[in-house]
């Protein structure tokens, strides 16, 4: 994950005019426990900016989170979930579930994206990765302190309907490339989580782009809803910012503002220069 040696420096970006500045950050959404991310040019920009906006904010008892989940995902009636599968896939799934410590039965009732979330989150607490080590859960918690606003780009419902107006191709498709080849085991969740860390805490923008953006290559439907059309949108939403003075520090997942249709190429189409920063 971090070698000894190596230089911690998440990358971030900035735009501004003559009296607009926009810092882009990008995030990591699940963290170990302990592992150190804040360097000096962070802490900085975290003292500058005016306000804060997150790709969304969740309640630390999130009620209306989980119930717009059940409202959505939860069916009757749905073929069995290992039945959505091939036969190839069923042992690394049922693996999976197995692993969550929730019954197969629950998973039956799942929309295959709410399946998928759920084991997704099992799999990465039992890695050690928590959402309350995130990074958007300390910026929060900071700017909150200093009395600055925070905001979303998105709200908990509009994320949790883009995977629901997934076609059920598309889903099974996110949890494929979740599960993997079985017949590759070193592939697994906690690797994957690994690679990407590593990539985010060193800066690699290229690495960035590979480990957290890579299973979307090959699903042009997952990239178009979980990506393009996002970037793009965010990219139209701190353009109209700009219109705006004062400063503001804009978090957003590392693979949004890595490759190809990034949000950083989309303010480029929009006309302004994006400095590195860190």
């Amino acid at each position: 994950m971090l070698n000894a040696g190596d230089a911690v420096r998440p990358a971030m970006w900035q735009i501004q005019d003559a009296d607009t500045t926009i810092y882009l950050f990008g995030t990591i959404h699940l963290l170990p426990n302990g592992l150190g991310w804040r360097t000096p040019a962070i802490n900085q920009v975290m003292a500058n900016a005016d306000g804060l906006m997150l790709e969304t904010v969740i309640d630390e008892t999130p009620t209306a989170l989980e119930a717009d989940f059940k409202r959505l995902g939860v069916r009757q009636g749905l073929t069995p979930f290992l039945q959505r599968f091939s036969a190839g896939e069923r042992p690394a799934i049922e693996a999976a579930i197995f692993k969550s410590g929730i019954p197969e039965s629950r998973y039956d009732q799942l929309e295959t994206w709410a399946a998928t979330l759920t084991l997704l989150g099992r799999q990465a607490n039992s890695g050690g990765f928590k959402g309350s080590d995130g990074v958007e859960t300390v910026l929060r918690k900071n700017f909150t302190a200093a009395g600055k606003p925070v905001g979303q780009l998105e709200t908990n419902i509009d994320q949790l309907s883009m995977y629901d107006g997934l076609s059920e191709h598309a889903q099974r498709g996110m949890l494929s490339a979740m599960i993997g080849d079985p017949g590759v085991r070193a592939a697994s969740v906690r690797g994957q989580l690994d690679a990407m860390v590593g990539t985010w805490v060193n800066g690699d923008v290229d690495g960035i782009a590979k480990s957290f953006n890579a299973e979307l290559a090959t699903q042009p439907e997952l990239r178009e809803a979980l990506l393009t059309r996002r970037n793009a949108r965010w990219a139209t939403w701190i353009d109209q910012r700009m219109d705006q003075s004062g400063s503001v520090m804009v978090a957003v997942g590392a693979g949004h503002l890595a490759g190809k249709g990034s949000v950083l190429q989309a303010l480029e189409h929009h006309g302004y220069t994006v400095t590195r920063i860190q």
